[in-house]
């Protein structure tokens, strides 16, 4: 059954959509000329490309790093025995032999070896530490909250300090050790009292006994008669007796 249309149709009328009707089983044409069907999509695959990710974008692909290679070391060994070859004995003659040859070493496999085992440490253990866990103790007892007051009182009081310490400057100068010492007048002792030119040498003394041998009989006495007496050592009144 042939579609009825009315008027002129033009080959204009196929690049409109609202004129076009969809198709059994195919989507609907957007009016956006397609290539053929040999046309594959994105971009060639070279060796050194971003893979899928890069023809999936437009922008420019992430750059690839690749492991820089370390340059081999010389080999004086074999310099120094080519050198000797050609009949080059002399310091300077063999510096002049290595400044114009080069011999480089060849990577033996404990070289290599060396090189896997410097990487990846024998004893090494991958991953992320696993984390503490918050000891829940502390969160029943509001520790971390004393802990949070008790740093904004010590901040408090720092802070009140050093404003009374502005408030008691007043203008004047910040006074430091170095002022107070400047300042700082030591006291002056006052002279002796005077005394006799003889007794400068000899100490003055008071003898109250009229002998020694009286001096002995009181100290005696005393010892026998500060039993019954009051005090440490018996010159108090006389204590009655206990029973």
């Amino acid at each position: 059954m042939e579609d009825c249309r009315l008027g002129v149709y033009r080959d204009s009328m196929n690049d409109n959509p609202l004129l076009m009707k969809s198709e059994l089983g195919r989507p609907l044409k957007r009016c956006f000329s397609l290539p053929s069907d040999k046309f594959i999509y994105g971009r060639p695959n070279l060796t050194l490309d971003g893979g899928a990710a890069e023809a999936m974008i437009t922008r420019e692909p992430i750059p690839i790093h690749r492991r820089r290679e370390k340059p081999l070391q010389r080999d004086f060994i074999a310099l120094n025995k080519g050198a000797v070859s050609s009949g080059l004995v002399s310091a300077k003659e063999q510096a002049q032999y290595r400044a114009t040859n080069d011999v480089r070493r060849r990577v033996t496999e404990e070289d290599k070896m060396k090189i896997l085992t410097r990487r990846i440490p024998p004893d090494m253990t991958f991953g992320i530490s696993t984390r503490p866990s918050t000891p829940v103790f502390d969160l029943l007892e509001h520790k971390y909250q004393d802990k949070w007051l008790a740093t904004r009182r010590e901040a408090e009081l720092a802070k009140r300090a050093r404003t009374v310490q502005q408030k008691k400057l007043d203008g004047k100068i910040y006074e430091t050790r170095a002022s107070l010492l400047r300042k700082y007048q030591p006291q002056v002792e006052d002279p002796p009292l005077w005394q006799m030119p003889k007794f400068n040498k000899t100490a003055a003394h008071l003898e109250t006994f009229r002998a020694p041998e009286k001096r002995l009989q009181a100290f005696k006495h005393h010892q026998t008669d500060a039993t019954s007496r009051t005090g440490v050592f018996g010159h108090g009144i006389y204590e009655a007796a206990k029973c």
